[in-house]
């Protein structure tokens, strides 16, 4: 069992919106299943933030602004090879809502990311040019987080984007497995997006660990109950 910190543990939720929910405009297989889990772990962190997709209409990462390349080709952008996906989370749509059966009473605060027309975001500190910050370092620091947790969708892409971003920064980073949903696309080497984020998370440092294995909350400054 890990005893979680209320001063300095933080849960991160990323991206749980319907657009990324089966039936939605780009579903994660099984991706509903999240939200009763980071129900849970919400209820266990006192200091909780979520990331959220939030598109402008005509978005460069649409493969709809790129004629004749089909949805999950790649495209070069000015900041490198970008995945080009269906149209999705356009600002203020249900679809880019946070899902409505997550507690979000819970949460502290949400970034937002990839608004800007030009530039994707997958991790919640620095969209996909490396240079534009969301302030979700900066907000970390503030609230004296050492150790994150993340759970959302999906595991191989904002997931493991965000838990990198994080080990980079300094914190001790972990992410909730079970809490997760991956879209595990095939890889011309015969491996998938999954396999491939996975090794890049234990290559930083990133440990796993399963909802039922957390135990705290309570508000900062109060023992973990």
């Amino acid at each position: 069992m890990m005893r979680l910190d209320p001063e300095s543990d933080v849960l991160i939720v990323v991206d749980v919106q319907p657009d990324f929910m089966p039936g939605g405009a780009l579903p994660v297989p099984d991706g509903d299943a999240v939200v009763p889990v980071a129900n849970r772990l919400l209820a266990h962190f006192a200091q909780a933030v979520a990331t959220q997709d939030w598109h402008p209409p005509g978005h460069l990462s649409f493969a709809s602004q790129h004629p004749g390349v089909p949805p999950f080709g790649t495209v070069r952008l000015p900041y490198g090879e970008q995945t080009v996906w269906p149209d999705h989370c356009l600002i203020g749509s249900p679809g880019a809502a946070l899902h409505p059966g997550l507690d979000q009473a819970r949460l502290r605060a949400v970034f937002r990311k990839g608004f800007r027309r030009a530039v994707d975001s997958y991790s919640g500190f620095v969209e996909n040019d490396r240079v534009t910050r969301t302030g979700l370092d900066g907000y970390l620091r503030e609230v004296g987080a050492k150790r994150v947790f993340l759970c959302g969708l999906a595991t191989d892409f904002c997931v493991a984007a965000t838990a990198l971003g994080a080990a980079e920064r300094g914190f001790e980073t972990l992410v909730v497995s079970d809490a997760c949903r991956a879209i595990a696309a095939p890889l011309p080497d015969g491996s998938s997006t999954l396999e491939a984020a996975w090794t890049a998370l234990q290559a930083a440092g990133v440990r796993t660990v399963q909802s039922q294995e957390l135990h705290g909350g309570g508000e900062p400054g109060s023992p973990s109950a």
